[in-house]
């Protein structure tokens, strides 16, 4: 995404708040490399191990409230040590999408979201574009919270941007329940068909706290990319 005047700069760190649907899998290495949108880089690096769907409605962050739709397939080795990277995210802020790309080499892109609470405690989320929906899913209530924080496991997403390579150590931490992923439709060409799998665990987060800080940049690490 290109800067227009009417986009707003938002540097790191980003302090934000929310509420979220943790969805936790082990994707076979088959799927990812057929549906899981890897980028050139990530492909040589991919390890396995647990990946994540994520559904998040940030309330506050560094350009105000939007949405957000991202899968990391598993983690990946850089440097010799195990981490994660997202291959594919969607944002409803175009402010979200060139902040995203530009602070932490996010690829970040631009949807629409239609998210909505059930009477009965149940979740619908849409997320579509030019008003068709590619991504469906359906939450059940959770129940027992328990408390969910990165001090206790710590998380390194690394990315890719020009040539140089983006490390960032975000930190969180919030309230969490077990819930139920209860259905999904997912459009394969836009985002990776999870429907024919079970997640290992889902969980709701609710009134969480995350700062996303300012990343390590490695210059020119990708000198042969």
């Amino acid at each position: 995404m290109e800067l227009t005047p009417d986009v707003k700069i938002a540097p790191a760190p980003w302090h934000l708040t929310g509420n979220a649907y943790i969805m936790i899998y082990k994707f076979s290495k088959e799927f990812v490399e057929k549906q899981g949108f890897l980028s050139h880089y990530q492909k040589d690096r991919f390890l396995g191990y647990v990946g994540t769907v994520m559904l998040v409605d940030y309330k506050t962050s560094g350009v105000g409230v939007y949405q957000e739709l991202l899968f990391i397939p598993g983690m990946f080795t850089f440097d010799w040590k195990k981490v994660f990277s997202i291959s594919k995210i969607y944002v409803s802020s175009r402010d979200s999408v060139y902040n995203g790309i530009q602070n932490w080499g996010i690829p970040k892109e631009y949807a629409d979201f239609d998210w909505q609470q059930n009477p009965d405690g149940t979740e619908d989320i849409a997320v579509k574009l030019e008003g068709e929906s590619f991504f469906k899913a359906k939450f059940s209530k959770g129940f027992i919270p328990f408390p969910l924080t990165t001090s206790i496991l710590p998380i390194t997403v690394v990315q890719k941007l020009h040539k140089d390579l983006f490390i960032t150590n975000p930190t969180a931490k919030g309230k969490a329940t077990f819930s139920k992923l209860k259905s999904v439709e997912v459009n394969e060409s836009l985002f990776p068909d999870i429907s024919n799998a079970s997640p290992l665990l889902t969980m709701k987060v609710e009134n969480f706290e995350m700062t996303f800080n300012e990343p390590i940049v490695k210059k020119n690490y990708f000198v042969t990319d």
